[in-house]
């Protein structure tokens, strides 16, 4: 019985050092597919979840934060259908605040993506994500389960619809 509890406890410091290692990265997922701060811990809490139920089952084929990625992003795409289905409208992705002392440049620039990117479809948020995280196609591939190549391809289509729907609005 003792033995049984040892394991156990060295398993949660384990998962508990894990966790503390890739804050950021859950936290970046948290950001891009939740509306506010309360749904921000909402997620955080359920991707931490998620990911202790399914700790005993990695078997290190990957990179602990590639399986941590996959879990993280799977986990707030069902959180997003489940708000989607719950409430009729869907809250937008939140702007992050830039202050407009002409110290930050670009600011607006900024803005308009951020929003644009946040109106985009679950996946191909996760795209964005993985791709500004400079992850390799090949990792972003393992990560969402696609294709190599259809992660270029993916990835140069929602560079060509951002780039288009900014157009107008960085021109005004």
């Amino acid at each position: 019985m003792v033995a049984v509890f040892f394991m156990q406890s060295n398993l949660q410091q384990a998962f508990a050092t894990l966790i503390q290692q890739h804050e950021k990265l859950v936290y970046k997922v948290c950001h891009l597919y939740a509306a506010d701060d309360e749904d921000i811990r909402d997620l955080f809490q359920e991707i931490v979840l998620q990911a202790w139920n399914g700790y005993t089952r990695y078997r290190g084929d990957a990179a602990v934060s590639t399986w941590l990625y996959r879990v993280a992003l799977n986990t707030a795409i069902t959180h997003k259908r489940k708000l989607r289905n719950a409430i009729t409208t869907t809250p937008q992705l939140p702007i992050i605040d830039i202050a407009d002392d002409g110290h930050v440049p670009y600011a607006e620039e900024y803005r308009i993506m951020h929003k644009l990117i946040g109106e985009l479809p679950p996946l191909d948020k996760a795209l964005v994500l993985l791709y500004f995280e400079d992850r390799t196609h090949a990792e972003i591939a393992e990560i969402l389960g696609i294709s190599t190549s259809n992660v270029g391809t993916k990835l140069n289509r929602i560079k060509d619809k951002l780039r288009k729907q900014a157009q107008p609005l960085l021109n005004n």
